[in-house]
């Protein structure tokens, strides 16, 4: 099911959102919508974390696994090109999404379903209705001009 359409996060707003959801070396992070890689790759890279991007555009699935190879991450990173209501999310610790309102409104109930006590979730821009965000950050990509600022929401599955 399509859900949103490919807008990549820029490097900044990725790494405030890793930094937001306190992402350990080690653990697994799920990247829903995963577009061209960046989020995984970041994670994998700098954060030392395991992940599984989850993209259903054949095309940007192959630009991901591009990425992952140039960047040796291969055994780190596992990309899906599927669709992310068939993929299984009991082993993610943390979950990155920028999708749209109403896309986090389809997948909200799967989340609930899946995700373990103490899963953490960060969205860029767009909120999860009906939770509530444990934090709330206003992030400004570049302050020497003031913008773009990113609203960044972080919630934990309790």
């Amino acid at each position: 099911m399509f859900l949103a359409p490919y807008v990549p996060s820029s490097i900044p707003v990725i790494e405030q959102m890793l930094k937001l959801a306190k992402l350990k070396p080690g653990e697994v992070l799920f990247d829903l919508g995963a577009g061209d890689g960046r989020a995984i790759t970041m994670a994998a890279k700098v954060f030392g974390a395991r992940a599984v991007g989850v993209e259903l555009r054949e095309d940007l699935a192959k630009k991901a696994l591009s990425a992952i190879h140039e960047n040796n991450l291969s055994n780190r990173i596992t990309i899906v090109n599927d669709d992310i209501f068939n993929v299984n999310l009991k082993s993610a610790d943390v979950v990155f999404l920028y999708l749209t309102t109403s896309a986090n409104e389809k997948i909200r109930p799967k989340l609930e379903r899946e995700l373990k006590k103490g899963t953490r979730i960060v969205t860029h821009d767009y909120e999860i209705v009906q939770w509530k965000p444990i934090k709330v950050e206003n992030f400004c990509e570049n302050p020497k001009i003031g913008y773009p600022t990113h609203t960044l929401y972080l919630y934990i599955i309790n």
